[in-house]
Formats: C-alpha cells, structure tokens, sequence
C-alpha cells in the first residue's frame, strides 16, 4: 500500500478525511500538505477543490514488536464508519461559511451536526465576536443565507441554527431574565414595549411567560420592527 495519497475534495477537512480512509490509519498517524485550499465561490460559482497530500510518517519499532505485526489491529481503531459522512446540505454550508468567514477576515472552523430537527452549524477560531455581532444580528445574517443555499432545490425544508462561543444558549437565558425583568415592570406600569427582535428572540419572551398569572404577551408591527408587548392581566 502507497505511504503517499493525494487527494482532491470540496474542503481540506473532507479531502484529509478521504485519505486517512484510503491509507487507513488516523490523524496522528501521517503528515498533511494542503497543495490547494480551495475556493467555495458564491453560491457555488467559481468553487475550486481543496486538494491535500497526505503522507504516512515513519516509524521505528523494536524488533519484538515487529514480529506479531499488529497493524491490522491498529487500523481498525478508525474504521470507516466511525468518520462522518457529510450530507449534501452540510458540504454546502461548510463550503460557503468556510470561504464567507475568510472573506469576513475572521476565518472560522466550521462544523456541522444533522438531526431530524435541524442542521446546527458551530463555528469555532478567533475574534469570533465579529460574526456575532450586535445582538446576534451578523450571526443570525450568516444563518439566513446560509439556510437559503442549503434549502436551494430542496423539495424538503431544513432548519439552519448557526452557533458560535454557545451564544445562542447565552442569548436564550439573557432573554428569560429579560422576560421576569419587563414582567414585574409591566404589573407596576400596566404595560412595556420591547425593543424589536427576530421571531427566535420573541418565542423566548412568549415561552418564559406563557404561564404568568399577572402578565400576559403578544407581538405588534411589522417585520424587521415586530416587538414584543407584556400587559398586566
């Protein structure tokens, strides 16, 4: 078997996964040459492949440990089925949020999980705090376009949730404190007007008080202005 692969794929990750499968050995195992970082384009316009050339690194093993040749057994810790197979939808979005991040400036790892629920999309690297934005507003940005070119064609409807640093997770329980805040203000005044938000933001509000027994909560206005309004029953 060839100590020396290269290959060719939509992004360095997937093309790395491609060849440790082909030589069948792990990470840790062999050395990475990215020959050609790729280019994902806009909307798949002017994608260029990824191409890497992996190398098995050499090692020196004791003569006693040489007779039982215990490579076979060493394979098969990273069988094939334990790397994931990416979906149609995830290699697009890592493709776009791979080159939209470097375009940005603030390069970005971008990883994927598939459920029935969703397609949840992590990005992890530096200054991270640039994709988020004011209010999650770059970030929920990010997450719109990248839901329409993961659902372009699609006769089935995925949900994209698009997270980095676990700020969604933070943003929900700011939100909740924010909820029990503007609920006792408005038993006092009668009645208080949020600040507008997206319609992820204001199911929060609505969830965190749907069983208060002095307030109550609907939304007024118009998209992008649509707000949340708490009421003393």
């Amino acid at each position: 078997m060839s100590n020396t692969v290269e290959i060719s794929a939509k992004n360095v990750d997937l093309a790395v996964k491609r060849a440790l499968e082909q030589l069948q050995c792990s990470r840790d195992d062999v050395e990475v040459e990215v020959l050609e970082s790729g280019r994902a384009g806009i909307l798949g316009i002017g994608s260029r492949d990824a191409v890497v050339r992996v190398t098995r690194k050499e090692t020196e093993a004791p003569a006693e440990a040489a007779a039982p040749a215990p490579a076979e057994p060493v394979e098969e810790t990273v069988p094939a089925e334990s790397e994931k197979d990416l979906t149609p939808a995830e290699e697009r979005a890592i493709a776009f949020l791979t080159e939209t991040t470097k375009n940005m400036g603030v390069p970005a790892v971008v990883t994927t999980s598939l459920t029935e629920e969703a397609l949840n999309i992590e990005l992890s690297g530096e200054n991270m705090g640039v994709l988020i934005g004011h209010h999650g507003e770059t970030l929920d940005a990010l997450q719109y376009l990248t839901s329409l070119l993961v659902n372009r064609n699609q006769e089935n409807y995925t949900r994209v949730i698009l997270n980095t640093e676990n700020y969604r997770e933070k943003r929900a329980a700011a939100l909740a404190q924010l909820a029990k805040r503007t609920a006792s203000r408005a038993v006092r005044t009668g009645r208080v007007a949020l600040e507008p938000m997206n319609p992820y933001e204001r199911r929060i509000l609505h969830t965190t008080l749907q069983d208060h027994p002095d307030v109550t909560t609907y939304s007024e206005g118009e998209e992008p202005y649509r707000r949340v309004i708490v009421v003393r029953k």
